[in-house]
């Protein structure tokens, strides 16, 4: 829920400081989660490390704003296609705390990555003279958070409670009523949080919808193959891997999408992103329908899960340059916080629907019962069918490619300011 928010903050305010204050969160609630032994503290730490979500769109707002036109290119295919880099190399790292340390010094590690990253910033990153002004839209922000709240809380939490329980279908009619308040809100007032009108732009609109979709093939991914990983052998199709080794087996792909945002940086400066995101769904698809079949051996979990990665590469480093490329300078920050948002969509949406496959489709192992190997190759393929849809909707977007995104304009030494759209 923060991401927009932060974002139309930084348009208006300052990015690098609003990204300052974004990694002070991430600090600040790290440390209440290593000092925590309840519940209680630990959701406010972990909702406080939540702000941090918002780097990711103000880094790329930043490079719009800074970088020459000849570098912009591959740092935002690599500062976007750092939500996937992150998460696959964190798995290793967590895994080896959390096998030969307290589970504080998980937190304490972040707190500690999270304060050199401030030095950094603080030293390196210099503060943008491009800003939208206007009054902050606090009524459009509470809504769009109440909104989310309902959504998310309902998708993550719907098979515990029942699809059909009073709680799951009120939280979903809740989301329903205000953020259609929200949105008739938001086309109403001057200087809105989300500029809807730009929002509803085909280009806009089609790789937030792909963002979605995208979003939840990485996170299928992330929770399918560590599980398959981990399964006993003696079930006949597990692997049998110890927590540290089966991060060990994802990291690899975190280092592919790495490697691949030089590609897609190329690709898209020759080709246009649609290109590029197109591609992408189409490998995430063909790592996915491999999946099905190669399931038999770790190689074959480092093979799948690499193709992925590399999809994965291509499709997030194409979005930032479609959505620049159709907003305003003066709301890049707004734009990318809310694709950013939609990635996040995605993501929680994965977990639900994975969760609910492997959840009933098990197979009896002793007094307990896990997913089955045919549970496995489900999500494997709904996981394809999700690349697929992504696929389709990048069809859609405009043919011709769009207006090379390009660094501002030099600027006198005074801050300007920029009228938004």
């Amino acid at each position: 829920m923060a991401t927009p928010v932060l974002g139309r903050l930084g348009d208006m305010y300052g990015k690098r400081r609003t990204l300052l204050i974004s990694l002070s969160m991430l600090v600040i609630g790290s440390v209440v989660c290593a000092l925590s032994d309840a519940l209680a503290p630990m959701i406010v730490g972990r909702a406080l490390q939540g702000f941090s979500a918002g780097v990711i769109p103000l880094g790329i707002s930043i490079m719009r704003d800074e970088l020459p036109a000849e570098r912009l290119g591959s740092a935002m295919a690599l500062m976007s296609s750092s939500l996937g880099v992150g998460g696959a190399l964190g798995l290793p790292s967590a895994a080896a705390l959390a096998e030969h340390a307290d589970w504080h010094v998980l937190f304490w590690v972040s707190a500690a990555l999270g304060a050199v990253v401030i030095a950094l910033v603080l030293t390196l990153v210099p503060e943008s003279t491009v800003r939208g002004g206007g009054r902050f839209d606090l009524v459009g922000a509470v809504g769009l958070s109440a909104g989310l709240l309902c959504l998310l809380l309902a998708i993550s939490k719907g098979a515990d409670w029942g699809w059909g329980s009073g709680a799951t279908t009120g939280l979903f009619g809740a989301a329903v009523v205000v953020l259609a308040l929200w949105s008739r809100w938001e086309l109403r007032v001057s200087g809105p949080l989300v500029d809807l009108r730009t929002t509803m732009r085909r280009q806009v609109l089609l790789t937030n919808l792909a963002s979605v979709v995208i979003g939840f093939a990485m996170f299928g991914m992330s929770l399918v193959l560590p599980q398959l990983l981990q399964m006993p052998e003696a079930t006949g199709y597990g692997l049998g891997q110890s927590m540290m080794a089966a991060g060990l087996c994802l990291g690899p792909s975190g280092l592919v999408m790495m490697a691949i945002s030089p590609l897609s940086a190329r690709i898209t400066s020759t080709w246009g992103p649609k290109v590029s995101l197109m591609l992408g769904a189409g490998v995430i698809a063909a790592g996915y329908g491999a999946g099905v079949f190669l399931m038999d051996a770790v190689w074959q979990i480092l093979i799948v899960s690499c193709v992925i990665g590399a999809g994965i590469g291509l499709a997030y480093s194409a979005m930032p340059a479609l959505i620049m490329s159709a907003v305003p300078v003066s709301e890049t920050g707004a734009a990318n916080g809310l694709n950013t948002l939609m990635r996040s969509i995605g993501t929680s949406t994965a977990s639900a629907v994975v969760g609910v496959v492997l959840a009933h489709m098990t197979t009896a192992f002793g007094p307990v019962d896990l997913p089955s190997l045919n549970g496995f190759r489900t999500a494997f393929v709904i996981g394809g069918i999700a690349a697929l849809v992504a696929l389709a909707v990048a069809a859609l977007l405009p043919g011709r490619r769009p207006a090379r995104v390009t660094a501002a304009p030099e600027r006198p030494g005074t801050p300007q300011t920029v009228a938004g759209g």
